[in-house]
């Protein structure tokens, strides 16, 4: 079971992707799973690693619209300047 030790590996270094890349392994690895040509064990520890990488891609599109949301809106309902995202915390 190979295949499960190096995924649960790789799961650590899922932080250090970019948004672009931890989605484009996702997407390979649906690919794999969608074919059905991998060994059981082999798709589940594709899936927990898709699971891994789902979750991180949310978080960080949680964190950009968050961003978006801080555009800081006049009395008139205007757009009227930016506020830092950790401005507050």
């Amino acid at each position: 079971m190979d295949e499960g030790n190096t995924a649960a590996a790789g799961a650590q270094d899922i932080s250090q992707m970019s948004f672009e890349q931890a989605l484009a392994q996702l997407e390979q690895i649906v690919q794999q799973l969608e074919r059905g040509d991998v060994p059981l064990d082999q798709s589940i520890s594709l899936y927990e690693r898709g699971e891994a990488l789902r979750a991180a891609c949310q978080q960080r599109l949680d964190a950009a619209q968050a961003r978006i949301e801080k555009i800081v809106t006049g009395t008139d309902g205007r757009a009227s300047g930016t506020q830092a995202f950790d401005a507050e915390g």
